[in-house]
């Protein structure tokens, strides 16, 4: 006797089927097939930027597309390559580094969300009256385009800056922008960040600095190729006690 099969079987299957063709995919939506390759192409940056600037919340950034450039720029003057560097955690680093930092390179770095506007003001207003072209750029920003971007100055660039700046921000503390900060940040010919910093000018270690020898070694920061901490220029030397003198007035991340 033949047994008659129900109906489930197939409706299950028909509402799976039925589930999938009506599943909504934004992308579908979207008529003109260069517009959804574009908008392919903005979501998979948008995952792959977020993905990594959350990752190097928790990683250190081993090493930036700066210190490749200026190793090579190195090796073809006959200096050979050079990169010296050593990763020192937050509380590892000097505070006097920390306030030095604040103090010389960006005011308002614990209450501002990336961007100075009114450092962004002054430097437009300098430069547009012809003086020395001087930037309006955060801790912030410096890390952003340090860490994330390759040297040069592009619109395209300034954008992307902007845009890893808000990331940054958003997903780092202020503790973590500043680690990052002082053990990436040019400080010399092959020199980067507080630890070979402090070794190369002071033969000490970035845990153990002095007020003024922090400020000196932000004050070079501009220029950190051509000035030198060691033997200080007469405008270094000016900056840096300016650095030292109002390095009590700023707090940093705890």
């Amino acid at each position: 006797m033949a047994i008659k099969r129900t109906g489930k079987q197939n409706t299950s299957s028909t509402q799976k089927n039925t589930f999938k063709k009506n599943s909504f995919n934004p992308l579908k939506s979207i008529k003109s097939p260069i517009l959804r390759v574009v908008t392919r192409i903005i979501l998979y940056f948008i995952g792959i930027t977020l993905f990594w600037v959350i990752s190097l919340r928790f990683i250190n950034p081993p090493i930036t597309w700066l210190m490749i450039q200026r190793g090579f720029e190195l090796k073809e003057q006959g200096k050979g390559f050079k990169l010296e560097k050593n990763w020192l955690d937050y509380d590892e680093l000097s505070d006097n580094l920390k306030l030095a930092a604040i103090a010389g390179e960006d005011a308002h770095f614990m209450t501002h969300w990336g961007f100075d506007l009114k450092g962004i003001q002054n430097a437009i207003k300098k430069n547009a009256q012809g003086k020395k072209l001087r930037g309006g750029s955060t801790i912030s920003q410096q890390v952003a385009k340090n860490v994330f971007l390759w040297p040069g100055r592009s619109w395209l660039r300034k954008g992307f800056e902007t845009y890893f700046t808000v990331l940054i921000e958003t997903f780092w503390s202020k503790k973590r922008i500043l680690e990052v900060y002082l053990n990436v940040i040019e400080m010399g010919q092959g020199v980067y960040g507080a630890d070979a910093a402090a070794a190369y000018y002071f033969s000490k270690t970035g845990s153990n600095l002095s007020k003024k020898q922090a400020a000196l070694i932000i004050a070079i920061l501009p220029n950190p190729r051509e000035w030198d901490a060691r033997n200080p220029s007469t405008y270094v030397n000016r900056r840096a006690n300016a650095i030292a003198k109002y390095m009590h007035h700023y707090t940093i991340p705890e």
